[in-house]
């Protein structure tokens, strides 16, 4: 935009500042008409792509076998184990009150376990507990003894030391799920509560991947929580620095515009989103605000001078129309470059934060100077220091340049030493922190009884109803065997077992015939009367496919990240290579696909950053046309993200969801300093200016504005650490340390290395 097109734009738009409000608010309104075609969804399964290799193994194991929907209650007494008349009777009252859960498909617990028996030539198979408050004490001592000697319960339904019992409730859903998660959670709240009162003497522990589902859509809950207390936040620090109520309220309405018509877009494409883009909202007010400081300072500057007001706005446009246009560019191409992500939340939440930073572009010289021309806005008095401030801080940047410039450096050097400490990694279960009760529930029953993440593997015997050749038995007992001696590992369950025991009942109980059955046919008649003696609802539907030619087995492990889940599955996949290949398949279930996205994610995010960063370094080189500026101003742009996450690496180390896109978030962010901070010095410059004079003024006009844009986006995302859940709050966290970081390079090695770089007289 030349000069001339420039001053009549900005002639119109402060001559007709009614009718620009006027458009402006037909264009709101126009876009938030969309908010109705908002949709919300807290399922796992939108963190991953429809085309998804791994998701796509996982359905595939989904539908060969029963879904695995379930939730897990787990029973502890207070003193003493589960085998007491009181544990026994609150398992067996809770079995059989599951039954009536929403959706529910299948109760398994310690009393409705239905153990075999040989009794003459018959197969007897009979529940474990029935009638427990009746039982006698060598009643009580059998079941224990037959409880803690069956590998099928023991780490699954019954801790080793007997202290702690389980129900495990599965379930059949259909989409969408939602709907289901919140009722079956709120059935078994009750159910628990309900419990809680008649067994004052016992804990109980609730868990499952149907209450993580429905975490997750309290996490976006909460999340929604925080936008209003992000524009108090905000809007509070805004009016406090521009010691104007009416610029405040400029800055928040055109604020509140940004939001509406950004999201209300998002509607009338039918978004849909996540407890990852539900901080849209909130990301998008704190960089609208940042834009808009500019203007609203360098006017009241202006005003400050003896400007009459509307001749400051159109010198306050004139001055940023051009930085404010580069900065909104290039913070939209930060946050576009999260669509390289392998998780398509995260594409959400760039498309639309860079939607609301392009609104916030046009809102800011249009509405913004429109609203500032028509209040009864006043120039606030100059606070006695402040000025002087900057043009100290300047003089001291000046003499200390050689200082400030070699210790920068170390302090860089010293800080980004770390980085090599991250890598990449994630625990789901430490998404949530202790205000979740699924978290701590989690926890305990993670620590006293089984594990939570679980490893499916899809074992096929080559042929239709090969399950009972004794070969695929022997090597499948072999694998389970395996990973049992594995240090990572709670409970496996494989059909192997079931034929096992079920060949030592039928031979008098006798432990030497705990093995797998000779003779296929052998094997073939007794899986026929074990399934034939099971009763309505304990089928083995969720164990082997419909026409008996693979089996499933799962490995239930520790608490572990998301690197030991692909460790583990890595020596599991070299065994298989090495003792069956015929048998090896990848694993599945929601612990795999999630290491795997973990594991891409942020890889993908690094060749996201990578494209941004170089198109952003371009845009600089192209815009400032001097090469050995438009370098020096990269410095100020990475020295901040690698000094965080340089810290990160010493304090933590773990680069998960919210941590991998950190630096794609933050790169845009933190540029707009420097673009404000390089343009006026080499206006300066131009104007003749040495390279020292130039810095001084520049830190005298843009001083108090990247200071008060500093302080207003550092306090917007402090406000995510509030949040219970991990991803937000690391995000929101990290991205305020590398503003603040980006603030002090901007300040003192920016500055010190143009000095030294661009000694040229202009």
């Amino acid at each position: 935009m030349t000069r001339h097109l420039l001053d009549r734009y900005i002639a119109f738009v402060l001559r007709f500042r009614w009718l620009v409000l006027a458009i402006a608010v037909l264009f709101m309104l126009a876009a938030s008409a969309g908010l109705p075609g908002l949709t919300v969804s807290g399922s796992y399964r939108v963190l991953f792509g429809a085309d998804n290799p791994h998701l796509l193994e996982f359905d595939k194991v989904q539908d060969t076998y029963s879904a695995s929907r379930s939730a897990l209650i787990a029973v502890a007494p207070k003193e003493g184990s589960v085998f007491s008349h009181e544990a026994l009777s609150a398992v067996e009252e809770l079995t059989e009150a599951a039954w009536q859960t929403p959706h529910s498909v299948r109760v398994a617990s310690l009393t409705n376990y239905f153990h075999s028996e040989a009794i003459e030539d018959d197969l007897t198979i009979a529940p474990l507990v029935e009638g427990a408050a009746s039982l006698s004490d060598a009643d009580l001592d059998r079941i224990r003894t037959i409880a803690l000697n069956e590998p099928e319960l023991v780490g699954q339904l019954v801790a080793e030391d007997g202290h702690v019992a389980a129900l495990v409730v599965d379930f059949i859903l259909s989409e969408p799920e939602e709907p289901a998660w919140a009722e079956i959670s709120g059935f078994l709240g009750e159910l628990l509560d309900e419990a809680r009162a008649a067994h004052p003497d016992l804990s109980f522990y609730l868990t499952g991947n149907v209450i993580l589902n429905q975490t997750f859509a309290d996490a976006g809950e909460d999340a929604e929580s925080l936008i209003p207390v992000v524009f108090l936040v905000v809007m509070t620090i805004a009016a406090l620095l521009l010691r104007s109520t009416y610029a405040a309220a400029a800055v928040a309405v055109v604020v509140v515009f940004v939001v509406l018509t950004a999201v209300g877009v998002a509607g009338w494409f039918h978004t849909m989103l996540t407890p990852i883009s539900a901080s849209v909202p909130i990301i998008v007010m704190a960089v609208s605000v940042a834009h808009s400081i500019h203007i609203v300072t360098t006017a009241q500057a202006g005003m400050r001078e003896g400007l009459e007001r509307n001749a400051a706005l159109s010198a306050s446009l004139r001055e940023n129309m051009y930085p404010v246009f580069l900065t909104s560019a290039t913070t939209a191409i930060g946050f576009l470059s999260l669509n390289t992500s392998n998780s398509p939340p995260f594409h959400v939440l760039g498309n639309l934060v860079a939607l609301g930073v392009l609104f916030t572009f046009i809102y800011s010289v249009t509405l913004l100077p429109a609203l500032l021309s028509i209040l009864p806005l006043r120039a606030p008095r100059s606070r006695a220091g402040r000025a002087g401030f900057f043009d100290r801080l300047g003089d001291f940047v000046v003499a200390r340049r050689k200082t400030l410039l070699w210790s920068g450096l170390l302090v860089v050097v010293a800080l980004a030493s770390g980085l090599p400490r991250n890598e990449a990694s994630d625990n789901w279960l430490h998404h949530f922190d202790e205000r979740y009760a699924f978290r701590t529930d989690t926890e305990f029953i993670v620590e006293n009884l089984t594990g939570l993440d679980r490893l499916d593997y899809s074992l096929s015997s080559g042929a239709e109803g090969g399950i009972t050749d004794p070969e695929y038995l022997r090597k499948v007992d072999a694998f389970a065997d395996w990973y049992r001696t594995q240090p990572e590992v709670r409970h496996v369950q494989a059909f192997p077992d079931i034929m096992k025991r079920v060949n030592k009942t039928l031979h008098g109980d006798d432990p030497a015939f705990y093995r797998i059955p000779e003779e296929p046919d052998l094997a073939a008649q007794l899986l026929l009367l074990y399934e034939f003696s099971l009763p309505f609802g304990a089928d083995l539907n969720d164990r082997i496919d419909i026409g008996k030619s693979a089996t499933r087995m799962t490995v239930a492990l520790d608490n572990t990240s998301t690197k030991d889940h692909l460790d583990i599955d890595a020596r599991a996949q070299a065994w298989l290579q090495a003792n069956a290949p015929d048998l090896a398949s990848p694993a599945s279930g929601f612990t795999m696909i999630s290491a795997h996205l973990s594991d891409r994610n942020v890889e993908s995010m690094l060749r996201g950053t990578i494209l941004a960063t170089g198109l952003i370094s371009l845009i600089l080189l192209l815009v400032f046309r001097n090469i050995r500026v438009g370098l020096i101003c990269l410095v100020p742009n990475f020295v901040p993200a690698a000094m965080t996450f340089g810290l990160w690496g010493y304090l933590s180390g773990v680069i998960g969801l919210g941590a991998s896109v950190v630096v794609a978030v933050a790169i845009g962010i933190i540029v707009d300093d420097t673009i404000h901070f390089v343009s006026k010095y080499m206006s300066g410059r131009q104007q003749g200016l040495s390279s020292p004079e130039a810095v001084r003024a520049t830190f005298r006009a843009v001083g108090p504005a990247l200071w008060a844009t500093t302080a207003i986006l550092t306090a917007g995302f402090l406000v995510f650490a509030s949040s219970g859940y991990e991803p937000s709050w690391t995000l929101g966290v990290l991205v305020a340390v590398t503003i603040s970081f980006a603030l002090v390079a901007d300040l003192f090695l920016l500055p010190a290395l143009l000095m030294a770089v661009d000694r040229r007289n202009r």
